[in-house]
């Protein structure tokens, strides 16, 4: 049954002409219930003049429709439901609980109530009709107690969507490329209570599956954007006690890249890096069975950065490579890769859990393919390079 039924039986109970009765006595009872009101609950005993007119107008709004309603089964509810919706608005503007609220209408009921039972003599009130009298009372305070709650949470809807609009903003002006003024920032921040960290993070996010991941709860200091087509978090202090945990618990249902840790002023940098670093993980070139921090890859975004340039470099300093069969070819990438990272060669056999001669004796065949190379530092290093990429998986070398 709806709100408006439950109302509306009690109600019917009771006889028109009752309504005609208690017409003489809603003003005396708007005073004595707006009175008591301020005199018992504490967040309407200091308010204004202004607000306490508001609490009157409330009140008689509630006592006026209350008589209507019995005079006339017919009458309109709309009015009294508005106003009773901005009363719950307005209580949610002013910070205060509904508690609050609920309190001055139980203190309606029972001034009603009782001035009620003083006058039931004169107005020949039987005991069953003042059963139903104060049944519908009760009832009554019910559907104007869900309209102001109504009201109250529809204020509170609006309040955090524009609170959420304001942080997506301020992320976005963190993440500006070019920078965005640190004056517009720092006035947003201020807006929505952010503190401005010494270092931030940028995290960038992919969805692990089709459909609507779920959505993470996070600490009231993380921005979060996960509506837009490339959702991104900042992180403030992403070195601070359990931030790398709580960021590597929303691995079950997102690929998660952590930037470096970087200045506000440099978030930008933090969140290309973090992107640059989910583009290799959904290649697979990057392990994403966990977060992935960029900072621990900087070498090969380095290397991904510029793929054209590498390639071009590899099909040079990996020319060698080209007459081997294809296991020959990656035995003995891996081992020279692993020989220049290191420089020995009990190391390398550790490294790639086989025996030491089998180390020697493929660094003798690449020593006799590659001895032009292996002569300066700036040789080596662009031969460790090429072959960095190729083990990530860019193949210089055709097959």
């Amino acid at each position: 049954m709806s709100l408006a039924r439950a109302v509306e039986q009690p109600l019917a109970d009771i006889p028109r002409e009752f309504a005609d009765a208690l017409r003489p006595y809603l003003h005396d009872l708007t005073e004595e219930m707006a009175g008591e009101i301020q005199a018992s609950v504490p967040e309407y005993s200091r308010q204004s003049g202004a607000y306490a007119r508001i609490v009157r107008h409330a009140v008689e709004e509630a006592l006026a429709g209350f008589v209507n309603r019995v005079g006339d089964r017919g009458a309109s509810r709309s009015r009294l439901l508005e106003v009773y919706r901005a009363v719950g608005s307005g209580e949610a503007a002013e910070g205060r609980p509904l508690d609050s609220l609920q309190s001055a209408l139980r203190i309606c009921a029972r001034v009603a109530w009782r001035r009620l039972a003083e006058e039931s003599e004169r107005l020949n009130l039987s005991r069953q009709r003042m059963c139903d009298i104060g049944e519908a009372i009760l009832v009554y305070l019910d559907e104007i107690a869900a309209a102001a709650a109504d009201g109250y949470a529809e204020a509170q809807a609006r309040v955090a969507g524009e609170l959420e609009l304001r942080r997506r903003r301020l992320l976005d002006l963190l993440v500006a490329d070019p920078p965005a003024d640190p004056r517009a920032v720092a006035d947003l921040a201020r807006s929505v209570r952010w503190t401005t960290p010494r270092t931030v993070a940028c995290v960038a996010l992919a969805a692990r599956a089709q459909g609507e991941p779920s959505r993470p709860g996070l600490p009231p200091d993380v921005l979060a954007d996960l509506d837009r087509s490339d959702p991104c978090l900042v992180v403030p202090d992403p070195d601070g006690p359990g931030r790398y945990g709580l960021l590597d618990a929303l691995a079950a249902d997102w690929t998660v890249v952590i930037g470096p840790a970087v200045g506000v002023g440099e978030a930008a940098l933090s969140l290309r890096l973090a992107r640059d670093a989910l583009v290799l993980a959904r290649r697979g070139v990057l392990d994403d069975g966990r977060s992935i921090r960029a900072a621990h890859h900087l070498a090969t975004l380095m290397i991904f950065r510029d793929e054209a340039l590498i390639q071009i470099m590899g099909r040079a300093r990996l020319a060698p490579l080209r007459g081997l069969r294809p296991a020959q070819r990656d035995r003995l990438a891996e081992t020279l890769l692993a020989w220049l990272q290191s420089g020995n060669a009990t190391e390398v056999a550790a490294r790639l859990h086989i025996h030491p001669q089998t180390v020697r004796y493929r660094l003798r065949q690449a020593t006799e393919l590659f001895a032009d190379q292996l002569g300066t530092p700036g040789d080596r290093f662009e031969l460790e390079v090429v072959l960095r990429a190729r083990a990530a998986g860019l193949h210089a070398v055709p097959d």
